[in-house]
């Protein structure tokens, strides 16, 4: 994928193996998002109090996925979070729940 994340758009960017993944907030993702994750207003208190579980946040970025190169798997973007650290991911995080609370 080589097209870059825009901001104006709510889009975060995401390096796993070599790939940039663009994660995109968009009305489907939120709302296969929130069927698996519960409420997204929940989701983002969570997120404000620190309770936000690596799970979910892997699971939002997953539904959130603009496109997923061939051989990136739900559990490879989990590695590549925690791989990462959570304090290179959280901006992309940031960025999602900025997107949902806010909107365009």
């Amino acid at each position: 994928m080589t097209d870059l994340a825009n901001s104006v758009r709510g889009e975060g960017a995401l390096r796993v193996g070599g790939e940039t993944l663009v994660l995109r907030p968009s009305f489907a993702a939120l709302v296969a998002a929130e069927s698996e994750l519960g409420s997204l207003f929940a989701l983002v208190e969570r997120a404000a109090d620190g309770k936000l579980g690596i799970g979910e946040m892997v699971g939002l970025f997953w539904h959130c996925l603009r496109e997923c190169p061939e051989g990136v798997t739900r559990e490879r973007l989990g590695e590549a979070v925690v791989e990462a650290g959570l304090a290179a991911v959280t901006p992309v995080l940031r960025v999602l729940l900025r997107q949902i609370l806010a909107g365009k």
